[in-house]
């Protein structure tokens, strides 16, 4: 009666566990198939001890069952003839079916009184050409309490039987080894071969030693083998009430487990992911930082040429003025028109088609420039998108989907936006701005010609003050020098006025679409990277809840296998 508190002290907690498990795994994502395990383990603590019998297909599994009931229960034969899972429980009838969930399940009840209480599973060969049966067979490994691990004496302990093996410790089953076919073995020294042989391979794969026990089922079906007392007594003292009761209780206890371990894997496999998006985005908002700057030292240089194109101006009007404002070209100086005409032609010269060429040159540049950063930063997602290969998790959904989102931000963004189209915006919103230097005279133009137009106007200026002080009674002797001089110190004034014009206009254009490009991004981005601290933060508190399960897991292992 104590031992029954006991058990039920430790079953409950063990559906507590198993239900905190489910619900873990539920908010993290996992996979459907994983989650459905949790389930399952669960259940496994309501059915009946299950009695596993795996192997190859050639293993001898059927006649092994029918040789260990007495019966000929199971179709034998030397192709893979069971298609499914049968599972035998003790009944009145022999044969008769009982439904199931499972399509691939098939319950069948027989007189089995010294296998009360426990259900006998025969499973399809696992490494046939029938890729379903394996299938099948490693979907039930989980919900198996104690395997009867089958191997032929002939082919003992193969590859493929090592590889099942290795899942089975997985799940933490327990395991008893069977060497079928032993009537192929001659000498009792073969036997000793084979038995160590398996017991070696079946240690390295379970990291203990299974018991290990070599049989023929043929022999016991045609009169007795003495490897089936053995096995019968084996099974006798591991299908006592306690000793049930502790697999029954371990079982579930080795799928959580594997459970747990496969989240936490999935979990870091997830923050690795997020670390490095970070640092790839940092290294993304870095490059643009860079770019900017790198752009900002270009800007510079464009306009040092600007700059220079305005001194040459400079230089040419200065001559034009000294050669003009003489004593020798009074004449000339009395016709107005023909100064201007002359100013434009000698000192303006192309200087508005140069400034048109070199803005130009600038827009283009930048526009470029920009273009090819959104395309660097399509190719980073399309690194960054989780691979087909990868288990699809909540964590990979949300991601993908966020990744997508930026991606469609930067493909309608090199999709819809064409160079001419930035060059176009950005050389309207520059001459909106140079209206305000220049007035009405940029009206419709480019920025040269409005540079033409402002350069005219002060063409217009140096004339009309010069005529306006050479009048017929202010010819002095130093009438002509201060008008030179005075022509000079305009000319500097209205070039240096508009230097620092030109280039305010095209410093705060750049500055503007330069912050739109980084809203762009900004924009884009912003969702991931909210995404990337609240899984950060999700992951962080998983992880604490996962050690905390993985503690009373542990603790419920040692005390479940100290059941006396």
């Amino acid at each position: 009666m104590l031992v029954s508190v006991r058990v039920q002290e430790l079953l409950s907690r063990e559906r507590g566990l198993l239900g905190d498990l489910q619900a873990l795994l539920e908010a993290q994502g996992a996979p459907p198939e994983v989650v459905e395990h949790a389930r399952q383990a669960l259940r496994n603590l309501d059915e009946s001890f299950l009695l596993v019998v795996v192997g190859e297909f050639n293993a001898g599994k059927s006649s092994f069952v029918n040789a260990l009931l007495g019966a000929s229960v199971l179709p034998e034969g030397v192709t893979p003839t069971t298609d499914r899972i049968y599972v035998l429980v003790h009944g009145d009838t022999p044969g008769a079916m009982e439904p199931t969930r499972d399509p691939f399940v098939s319950r069948l009840t027989y007189p089995l009184p010294s296998l009360e209480g426990v259900a006998l599973v025969d499973t399809p060969g696992t490494n046939a050409i029938i890729r379903q049966h394996q299938a099948l067979t490693e979907g039930f490994l989980p919900r198996a309490d104690l395997l009867l691990f089958l191997t032929s004496a002939d082919r003992p302990f193969t590859e493929s039987e090592r590889q099942f093996l290795a899942l089975a410790a997985r799940w933490g089953r327990s395991v008893i080894v069977v060497v079928n076919k032993a009537d192929l073995l001659e000498t009792p020294e073969q036997r000793e071969q084979v038995r160590a042989f398996v017991e070696g391979g079946a240690r390295g794969v379970l990291g203990l030693t299974p018991p290990v026990v070599l049989i023929s089922a043929r022999a016991e079906q045609r009169g007795g083998d003495e490897g089936f007392a053995g096995l019968r007594a084996l099974l006798q003292a591991r299908l006592s009430e306690t000793e049930r009761t502790r697999l029954k209780l371990l079982s579930p206890l080795g799928t959580a487990a594997e459970l747990l371990t496969g989240e936490e894997t999935r979990a870091d496999a997830a923050r690795r992911t997020l670390t490095e998006d970070l640092r790839v985005l940092g290294e993304l908002q870095a490059q643009q930082a860079t770019h900017h700057e790198a752009m900002l030292g270009e800007l510079d240089g464009q306009l040092n040429r600007v700059a220079r194109l305005l001194s040459e101006f400079e230089v040419r009007a200065d001559r034009f003025i000294d050669a003009q404002l003489r004593f020798s070209n009074l004449r000339g100086l009395l016709n107005s028109r023909e100064i201007e005409e002359a100013f434009r032609r000698e000192a303006v010269a192309d200087l508005p088609e140069a400034i048109d060429r070199q803005f130009g040159s600038m827009i283009d540049r930048f526009v470029e420039a920009n273009l090819h950063f959104w395309e660097d930063v399509q190719a980073f997602l399309v690194r960054r998108q989780p691979s087909q290969e990868v288990a699809r998790t909540r964590f990979s959904y949300d991601r993908g989907a966020l990744l997508e989102g930026i991606a469609g931000s930067a493909r309608s963004h090199l999709e819809n936006t064409t160079e001419q189209e930035l060059a176009r915006d950005l050389a309207r919103d520059a001459e909106d701005a140079m209206k305000g230097v220049i007035g009405g005279l940029a009206g419709g133009v480019g920025i040269g010609a409005g540079v033409g137009a402002l350069i005219g106007a002060s063409a217009l200026d140096f004339t009309g003050g010069i005529l306006a002080g050479l009048t017929l009674g202010s010819l002095g002797l130093f009438v002509l020098p201060n008008k030179r001089i005075q022509a000079h110190r305009q000319l500097r004034a209205r070039v240096a006025d508009l230097r620092e014009a030109l280039e305010r206009i095209v410093r705060r254009e750049f500055e503007r679409e330069q912050e739109r490009a980084d809203t762009r991004l900004r924009d884009a981005i912003s969702p991931y990277t909210r995404f990337t601290v609240q899984e950060k933060a999700r992951l962080e508190a998983a992880r604490e809840r996962s050690g905390q399960l993985r503690g009373e897991l542990e603790a419920l292992q040692r005390e479940v296998k100290a059941l006396l």
